[in-house]
């Protein structure tokens, strides 16, 4: 399986991402992961996003496919994958269309989490807490919520237009929502 998992920031992606991919024998691929162990490694990646990560806003474009293009090409993603926290922009679209092509494969299915954006505030404030991440206050909360709704959220109906988008509710109880995940990737699988 070949998939993508959208949703706002604190939907619970990136513990979905590790369950769905788990139960495909894919890795999950996150960005956002990958760009916090180079911010704590002090690499020359990490020391490019840092200040761009605590402000809230998206790592440009370049690097990020840069980053997505490299990993994708590990031998642990050739059976497949799945993105969480990429595409972000209809230009990363086009970028992970050119990626898949270049190696004769195509998306099975976008996954998008659907939540209740003040329990995503709530949520993300929590995780602030419980995790010390600095690029979780409120007012970045806030900013990275309307990114998401200008820069992101249009993605789902590019991917809706291509009949590959599955919406699914992303509140209630972690396995619930694993298992609404599984059922949607169900109607993909082949």
């Amino acid at each position: 399986m070949r998939l993508v998992i959208l949703g706002p920031p604190g939907a619970g992606k990136g513990t979905q991402a590790k369950k769905v991919a788990a139960h495909f024998g894919i890795p999950a691929i996150s960005t956002g992961d990958i760009f916090r162990q180079n911010v704590a490694d002090k690499t020359p990646l990490g020391r490019q996003v840092e200040e761009i990560m605590a402000s809230g806003k998206y790592v440009p474009d370049e690097l990020t496919n840069e980053l997505v293009r490299n990993r994708l090409l590990e031998e642990d993603a050739a059976v497949g994958f799945l993105l969480d926290g990429y595409p972000r922009t209809a230009a990363q679209v086009d970028e992970l269309d050119s990626m898949l092509a270049g190696s004769s494969s195509r998306l099975d299915a976008v996954l998008e989490l659907t939540v209740d954006m003040d329990e995503v505030v709530n949520r993300l404030l929590k995780r602030a807490e419980i995790e010390g991440r600095p690029d979780d206050t409120e007012d970045v909360i806030r900013h990275r919520l309307e990114v998401y709704t200008e820069q992101t959220a249009p993605l789902v109906h590019i991917y809706s237009d291509r009949n590959l988008l599955q919406r699914v509710d992303g509140m209630g109880d972690i396995g619930d929502v694993t298992g609404r995940l599984l059922a949607a990737c169900d109607d993909f699988a082949v």
